[in-house]
């Protein structure tokens, strides 16, 4: 029998703790968050439906997105115990100088339109982070402005070739004279994907009143204050826009683009060039070939060619071929700092976050930008330790196996034998 008694006042004591309230919601609810995940839940609930979709949204049948999403959950990881991680070094050279964590900002189009602190945002929670952050051609908040927000700030300027070839290299020279180092050229877009969620929504710049988009606003009044009390949107590229998001990418985007076109570039920008949009161990070679400090393995965040080739598992294959001759990045598909690890265990130097940074700028603005950084932070830093790694130098393909889901058929005849 067990002998029960009356609790008495100071053995309750200890087990009532109380949080002290948080009355500011914004705060309340990132704290929250635990996932990039429930960032994106908070980011939907707040955010009206054409501007949360152009974020969430791929090309098509968004096949391309989910199968890069599904390469990182089919990995094994192999750790190694007993290994002393108490102290644990996240940070590495790339493009020639130190950043503090394996991952950056990548370049997203119209990035105010999601939360009106839009790019500044990111630049600055990734100046106070101690990565990069990469402004977008089409992004909505200018190269000076950007550079004046984060002027400590490693900055780097994404460019797409426009048909207008004086236009684009004034950008280049630009971004130059503002102090960005790195430039990058996306090559996979002479044309725009097929974005069927932005065509059902008839997404426009900037979004439109609508009967539908009124009464979408209802449950979601402060984004709606938000945007018809700040600055009007402005572009890095061009001073407004009246229209379809497709319209303005056919305006922009130039078919024509190829080999001559980075050579050039190459030859007028004396900072790093990194060449985005790689989806072939051929084309890695062309672009190490025509120049390049780095290239991208991506396939867009899945927003151009439905069914293109997952840049996890390109991966393997494109540093056997140019990772002594260039620096190989990834992005596309990443929501976790796992998926971080496993990638420079693959052998990826650098990696790149689209839409896990614009759910937490949809958020909660600047601060949802610092906690999708300190999500990643930390779960990079648990998936190391639990590796048995305490560096990412000691990263390294015996670490994580790329389990098979999509076997091609002459492979799969192969194994079949």
């Amino acid at each position: 029998m067990v002998e029960r008694r009356i609790p008495k006042v100071r053995d309750l004591a200890p087990l009532m703790q109380f949080k002290k309230p948080e009355f500011n919601a914004r705060t309340r609810r990132l704290a929250a968050a635990s996932t990039i995940a429930d960032l994106r839940a908070i980011a939907k609930r707040v955010t009206p439906t054409a501007p949360f979709d152009y974020t969430d949204g791929a090309a098509e049948g968004e096949i391309s997105l989910g199968r890069a999403r599904q390469a990182f959950e089919d990995i094994e990881f192999h750790p190694a115990v007993l290994r002393n991680v108490a102290q644990l070094d996240t940070s590495r050279e790339v493009l020639g100088k130190t950043v503090a964590q394996p991952f950056g900002i990548a370049p997203t189009g119209f990035t105010r339109m999601m939360q009106t602190e839009g790019e500044r945002a990111g630049a600055t929670a990734a100046q106070a982070a101690g990565i990069p952050f990469t402004l977008s051609t089409m992004g909505t908040t200018s190269i000076e402005d950007v550079a004046a927000a984060a002027p400590n700030g490693r900055n780097w300027f994404q460019l797409y070739m426009w048909t207008d070839r004086e236009r684009s290299l004034a950008l280049v020279d630009r971004a130059a004279a503002a102090g960005y180092d790195t430039l990058m050229v996306t090559v996979d877009t002479p044309v725009g994907g097929a974005r069927l969620r932005d065509v059902r929504n008839g997404m426009t710049i900037p979004p439109t009143l609508t009967p539908k988009t009124v009464v979408n606003a209802i449950p979601r009044p402060a984004w709606w204050i938000n945007f018809l009390t700040t600055e009007p949107l402005a572009f890095a590229s061009l001073d407004r826009w009246s229209g379809t998001v497709a319209a303005l990418i056919d305006t922009m985007f130039d078919p024509t683009v190829g080999p001559e076109e980075v050579r050039f570039i190459r030859q007028q920008w004396e900072g790093k060039l990194v060449v985005k949009g790689i989806q072939s161990v051929a084309d890695a070679r062309l672009a190490v070939d025509l120049g390049a400090d780095g290239i991208i393995l991506s396939n867009h965040g899945g927003r151009q060619l439905d069914r293109a080739p997952i840049p996890f598992h390109l991966l393997p294959k494109v540093v056997a071929e140019v990772g002594n001759d260039t620096e190989v990045m990834l992005d596309t598909g990443i929501m976790n700092g796992a998926d971080i690890v496993a990638s420079v265990a693959m052998g990826a130097r650098f990696t790149l976050i689209g839409r896990a940074y614009l759910y937490g700028l949809m958020a909660g603005g600047r601060q949802g930008v610092d906690r999708t950084i300190e999500i990643l932070s930390e779960e990079i830093a648990r998936t190391m330790r639990l590796l048995g790694v305490s560096s990412l130098d000691e990263l390294e393909p015996g670490h994580v196996t790329q389990l098979a889901r999509l076997v091609p058929l002459s492979a799969a005849s192969t194994l079949a034998r």
